[in-house]
């Protein structure tokens, strides 16, 4: 049902390293983009991600309940990308990888700017 989601970052360098290895493990890369906006997907391909400087010039902050997740194929994929986001490109953790309920498996991090991400998988 969405499109894309966008989230503000007020350092588009770092911000950027971070989304093209996260979205790298989902086989995606830079779709468009600009010295103020980056889109990361396949046009046709389902939901995309996207980070802007805020168009209004004041500093981009994170939604007190908002949060975007990634699907993973697998929980391995989850493991994976959680520990990659945490370990390496100086996320936050917001909750560890593992399930959550009988079928849900996530895992929970802030990026550099503090927006809420998780990824998940659903089944058994």
């Amino acid at each position: 049902m969405l499109g894309y989601v966008t989230l503000g970052t007020n350092d588009i360098e770092k911000a950027a390293a971070f989304y093209d290895r996260l979205c790298a493990e989902f086989g995606v890369g830079r779709m468009m983009g600009d010295e103020n906006f980056i889109a990361w997907g396949k046009p046709g391909g389902g939901a995309g991600i996207g980070l802007t400087k805020p168009f209004d010039g004041q500093p981009a902050s994170v939604g007190n309940g908002v949060m975007a997740a990634f699907q993973a194929d697998s929980k391995e994929q989850v493991d994976k990308v959680y520990k990659l986001a945490v370990e390496e490109l100086g996320a936050t953790c917001e909750g560890p990888a593992g399930p959550r309920g009988d079928t849900f498996y996530a895992g929970y991090f802030r990026d550099p700017d503090g927006n809420k991400l998780n990824v998940f998988t659903m089944g058994g």
